[in-house]
């Protein structure tokens, strides 16, 4: 039985052995530990996740052709069949006390962002993160304040985690070969519990600075200063645009703003 790609769920399934092993030992987990796979397609990752003894793996998947290839493949792994997106820890991991579990997978680049927005969800439960996903999207979630890469997923993930960016991998080693190169990442939590300002405000502040990033903070964000009676020339970040501030200095800023409102 083999699964056929489905351009519409986003589906190159690796090829490579090697590049699997790298991926699976990114996780370097030194104690056991629920794991949750996503999107595992034909299992490639898979394998090599179920050797590690300090892996206690469940694999989600939303094609139903990859579930019922995996279930009669592999009839040890626990598959759940749906989707990342809106399911919850407990229902993937089958586990009421499952406090923390690690996340890794080939994740479907269509939908990358999206996964990582519903990680931050659960951040206070995932502690590591590993995974593969379009090269420009991996170096943007690892960029630092400076770079053209730094955006508003970079500001949110690198608030409460540690970003790595690991390893290329060039398209022909998966089938069908995508048409960009892909990268791996790891993330591993920080010691942020809290960003200590108000963090409703600070994601407004980091999307609204970013969706006119080439404008300063003193234009993209004119609304809220003049709402918190808050004169710019005092503060050197408004002269800034927003790839130029570290998260320290959103955080800053979100105080800074959020005084008078």
């Amino acid at each position: 039985m083999q699964v056929r790609a489905k351009k519409s769920l986003g589906q190159h399934f690796l090829t490579s052995e090697e590049i699997a092993a790298r991926i699976a030992a990114s996780l370097g987990l030194t104690a056991r530990m629920p794991v949750l796979e996503i999107g595992p397609g034909m299992g490639i990752l898979t394998r090599h996740l179920m050797e590690d003894e300090n892996v206690k793996l469940t694999a989600v998947e939303v094609d139903g052709e990859s579930v019922a290839y995996l279930k009669e493949n592999m009839p040890e792994l626990r598959v759940v069949a749906g989707d990342f997106l809106k399911l919850n820890p407990t229902e993937m991991l089958g586990e009421k006390d499952s406090k923390s579990f690690a996340v890794i997978g080939n994740f479907p680049y269509n939908i990358s962002s999206q996964i990582f927005f519903r990680i931050l969800e659960y951040k206070d439960q995932i502690p590591v993160v590993a995974g593969m996903l379009q090269k420009e999207v991996a170096e943007r979630l690892a960029s630092p304040p400076g770079s053209k890469d730094y955006g508003i997923l970079s500001v949110f993930l690198q608030a409460y985690y540690d970003v790595e960016y690991l390893f290329s991998v060039p398209p022909d080693v998966f089938a069908p070969p995508p048409k960009v190169n892909s990268g791996v990442i790891r993330m591993r939590r920080n010691g942020v519990k809290s960003l200590n300002c108000d963090e409703r405000l600070f994601r407004t502040l980091v999307k609204t600075a970013f969706n006119q990033r080439r404008k300063t903070l003193r234009n993209s964000l004119k609304p809220f200063w003049l709402n918190a009676r808050v004169a710019p020339d005092d503060h050197p970040e408004f002269a800034l645009r927003p790839e130029q501030l570290s998260v320290n200095q959103f955080v800053n800023l979100t105080n800074l703003l959020s005084t008078n409102r």
